[in-house]
């Protein structure tokens, strides 16, 4: 469980500098908040207005972070993988291998490993995209949502935010000539049947009529892919999110060979497809769009979709690089996941949108660094149900992260106000949120606040004391 605090309990911080979206980099600003909302944000607070209690905070402060696709026992594969030639395909065999040793124990205590871990990473809320629903010989558990509802255990124990993605995923894919391929080996237990099995199975969770699980959980539906799951199918999926007002998020072309078999089965790209099946719209967030045609990627910002790109495991499984420019400016809203858990560091997947738009391109400056910061906040809180988040203003949830500045990584970065600090002729000072963006790691989370509690306190977390031990015992437990 999170920190105990009393009911309406009324907090402040003073950060030495904090970044407020759309205002810039302000220091010495009092942030106060009340239960698990912010309630007055002061900039330039004067040493002798702070209210007794106030914490200081010394770096950068900025809103927590949003993990928007999250796949938690990958983070067993890390450091396995590496060794000799390959594909994603190659990869999956391994991860399936993974994926058949899961038991409600065993994911629970992996998932909590890795969400502690997430958020000393600054994370303060995590999609958790969902596919490992039943026994490994595809029967239901006793409680059918049992490895659903660890998950959300894991990430309370871990003091984060979840969105469950529960994904759909009832075929092993597309064969050469177009015919889907049966559920076989450890993808039995990612099977409902039908989606309309899904769907019930799902609404046994018993979410509330605004999509929560419990204060710090809400329901959110998956599709899992072109692959996975036929397009009369999908109608059902996204009718189900219709009604109930879930977000949607779906896989859509991570792989070429997945591009080939949606052509020779249904004669159109996946993202066509999508659409045609009602799966696009505002709700839904498209992850990867790695290999996108240019009719793709306007239909895809035609349809105000979010686009979680996750570019350290598209490098690390050969993906290929996205055209994050294009989708960013045919309207798509992106956002970042740690996906494969190849590393958790989403300062990392942000700035490789631009670095890689640079690879590119050969020219810099595609996205600014308050772009990119709210492509790990706002954005990305808002692409898993919780628009309220991702912003330090009045009544926002209180998610908090903060960044040290004396680390060899960010050490000598010019502060706003001393002599060596640009001139910016009036506009927003963000120059030292492009030295966190662009330079820092998870090593210079010192604070995380999430939702008004103290989670991380001088890089150590509150909840689970031994981060490193815990990942080494669950990891080893499912490896065998």
């Amino acid at each position: 469980m999170m920190p105990s605090r009393g009911p309406g309990q009324a907090r402040a911080w003073h950060a030495e500098f904090a970044w407020l979206p759309g205002v810039g980099v302000l220091p010495e600003v009092l942030i106060e908040a009340t239960a698990d909302r912010f309630t007055r944000i002061t900039p330039r607070a004067a040493p002798g207005s702070l209210p007794a209690g106030a914490i200081r905070l010394a770096g950068l402060t900025m809103p927590a972070l949003a993990n928007a696709h999250s796949h938690a026992f990958h983070r067993a594969l890390r450091g396995v993988t590496q060794a000799g030639r390959g594909t994603f395909w190659t990869w999956r065999e391994r991860m399936y291998q993974v994926a058949a040793r899961l038991e409600p124990d065993s994911y629970r205590a992996l998932a909590r490993a890795v969400y502690a871990e997430m958020a000393l990473a600054g994370i303060s809320c995590v999609g958790e995209f969902h596919y490992v629903h039943h026994r490994p010989e595809g029967t239901p558990y006793a409680d059918p949502n049992a490895m659903g509802r660890v998950l959300i255990e894991a990430a309370a124990e871990a003091g984060l935010r979840i969105t469950l993605l529960d994904a759909c995923y009832l075929s092993g894919g597309l064969d050469p000539a177009g015919w889907s391929l049966p559920l076989a080996g450890p993808q039995l237990r990612f099977g409902d049947g039908t989606a309309q099995d899904w769907a019930n199975r799902v609404s046994m969770l018993g979410a509330d009529e605004h999509g929560m699980l419990g204060p710090s959980a809400r329901i959110g539906a998956a599709i899992h892919s072109v692959r996975a799951v036929a397009p009369e199918q999908m109608a059902t999926v996204a009718a189900w999110t219709h009604a109930t007002g879930a977000p949607l998020h779906v896989h859509l072309s991570e792989q070429v060979a997945e591009n080939d078999a949606c052509l020779a089965t249904y004669r159109c790209t996946p993202a066509a497809l999508l659409y045609d099946a009602g799966v696009l719209g505002p709700r839904t967030t498209v992850v990867h769009a790695t290999h996108l045609t240019s009719a793709d990627i306007r239909l895809l910002g035609g349809s105000e979709v979010f686009a979680c790109v996750c570019p350290t495991t598209e490098a690390d499984l050969a993906d290929g690089i996205g055209p994050f420019g294009a989708l960013a400016a045919a309207g798509c809203r992106l956002t970042v996941g740690s996906d494969s858990q190849a590393v958790i560091d989403l300062f990392e997947e942000a700035r490789r949108i631009e670095m890689y738009e640079r690879l590119a391109s050969r020219e810099r400056g595609h996205f600014t660094a308050e772009t990119l910061g709210t492509v790990m906040t706002w954005d990305g809180h808002a692409s898993l149900g919780w628009p309220d988040a991702g912003e330090i203003a009045p009544g926002s949830l209180a998610d908090l992260v903060t960044v040290t500045l004396d680390s060899p990584r960010l050490a000598g970065v010019p502060l706003p106000g001393r002599p060596d600090a640009q001139d910016h002729g009036g506009e927003p000072d963000l120059a030292l949120l492009e030295a966190v963006i662009f330079a820092a790691s998870p090593a210079d989370v010192r604070n995380v606040v999430i939702g008004g509690r103290d989670v991380v306190v001088g890089g150590r977390h509150l909840l689970v004391e031994d981060v490193p031990g815990e990942l080494s015992a669950a990891i080893g437990a499912v490896l065998g």
